[in-house]
């Protein structure tokens, strides 16, 4: 028998272009803080890590800031963002294509994001039904990316072993969680010229590409699971 396979989508940077209201967001916030931080720091350094890791490293550079402040700051910085989510956002160009492509697949958004985050991005885009329930976030599990337990978390929700995942993921962050969870990767790199994909990856540089791998992945799969049921 041929096991299905779940598909399991990175949000930021992988569903949606939330990525440069996010850097500019935190850029206000953080140099505010007083941790020196600018919109091009996010892409060049800190895409797709959790926040708390980001202002980790730069106390290391600039200096401990007060918790209460930084806990303030977190708060306010999360409700503008939001509300420039509901407005501002767009879908990364293809990930619409892709998802009707995929829609007989179950499918899952695992993300270092806080739940409500990755509701409001889905719902501004009109993607909410084709994921429902099934949202996992690092801040509900209690894991991030690059922790493989996020993913791994998220496989065992839905019903599913690792080895019969695909993960699509942006970041190299993501790309490393999941690939250390045994799980499929396919690296959406759209930054091929700055990002190499790691080992063990699949790369892809357009969400409109992604169908295809699926489908040669599934053939694939398909005709291993046949050479083994005839070898019985």
């Amino acid at each position: 028998m041929i096991r299905p396979l779940c598909l399991l989508f990175d949000c930021d940077g992988t569903l949606v272009d939330s990525e440069p209201l996010l850097a500019a967001e935190m850029a206000v916030s953080l140099t505010r803080l007083g941790l020196p931080f600018q919109a091009s720091d996010y892409v060049g350094e800190f895409r797709g890590s959790r926040f708390r890791s980001i202002v980790a490293t730069l106390e290391e550079r600039y200096g401990s800031v007060d918790p209460l402040h930084l806990a303030e700051t977190e708060i306010e910085m999360r409700s503008n963002l939001n509300r420039r989510l509901e407005t501002e956002l767009l879908a990364i160009t293809g990930a619409r294509e892709a998802l009707l492509a995929l829609v007989d697949y179950p499918c899952g958004v695992v993300s270092n994001g806080p739940e409500n985050k990755i509701r409001t991005s889905l719902k501004a885009i009109g993607f909410a039904d084709f994921f429902g329930t099934h949202l996992y976030s690092g801040y509900t599990a209690n894991y991030w990316k690059p922790d493989p337990r996020l993913y791994l978390h998220a496989a065992s929700m839905m019903g599913f072993d690792a080895e019969d995942c695909i993960a699509i993921d942006d970041a190299l962050v993501g790309v490393k969680a999941a690939l250390d969870a045994g799980m499929t990767v396919v690296h959406l790199n759209r930054y091929p010229d700055a990002e190499e994909t790691p080992e063990g990856a699949i790369m892809i540089s357009s969400m409109y590409q992604l169908p295809t791998v699926i489908e040669n992945l599934a053939h694939t799969r398909a005709m291993d699971s046949r050479q083994v049921a005839h070898a019985r």
